[in-house]
């Protein structure tokens, strides 16, 4: 049975983001919400809790492409391989905000990713998903929860999030609705920004 844990966007209580980092701590896997849809994740460190991750989404965890939450810019450049200053000029006027930004991956990636050349990077708005990550010390991996009803792509209620995913996870956050528009998704590898899906976030950065 998932712990269902209520948390206010404005002022996440510091009690709260303990007990779930420490949930996250031990291999566990939680839904979240982010300035987007709710997601799904756990410790980007955790290999036993990444597979069961891929496992719920029904991929292979090599293949998977999921992104990572980072608290802020600094957390992003010890993943990402250096960033030119065009690069960081567009996420500083973009972050944290409705974006995944796809970097080129250094050494540092987890040993679950060491294969990947690229890492799709967020650093959401909504307090809720950075603290957990600041008081985790590293990112927490991301793949957001689809809805069955081909209407509603993205699952919004909270109480209906629990009622699906209870034996599933260890953890659902309830910080109220989520949205049903995803992050715009864009590609950086290459020097310039190449729109990869549109979502939530403005085109013009």
């Amino acid at each position: 049975m998932a712990e269902f844990i209520k948390l206010y966007n404005d002022n996440p209580s510091e009690r709260e983001i303990k007990r779930i980092v420490k949930v996250l701590k031990n291999d566990g896997v939680i839904i979240y919400p982010t300035d987007t849809v709710y997601g799904l994740g756990c410790d980007i460190t955790s290999t036993k809790a990444l597979t069961k991750v891929a496992q719920l989404r029904g991929v292979k965890l090599q293949k998977a492409n999921f992104s990572f939450i980072c608290e802020d810019l600094s957390n992003i450049s010890e993943y990402v391989r250096q960033i030119d200053t065009p690069t960081f000029k567009i996420l500083k006027r973009a972050l944290p905000g409705p974006y995944t930004f796809i970097l080129p991956g250094n050494n540092n990636l987890p040993s679950a990713f060491k294969k990947k050349k690229t890492v799709g990077i967020r650093v959401p708005d909504n307090n809720i998903a950075r603290a957990i990550v600041k008081e985790l010390g590293n990112p927490i991996i991301s793949t957001s929860i689809y809805d069955e009803d081909e209407v509603v792509e993205y699952t919004t209620d909270p109480e209906l999030i629990l009622e699906k995913w209870d034996k599933l996870v260890d953890i659902v956050v309830d910080g109220g609705y989520g949205d049903n528009v995803p992050s715009t998704v864009i590609d950086l590898t290459s020097g310039e920004a190449v729109l990869i899906r549109e979502g939530k976030g403005p085109l013009t950065i």
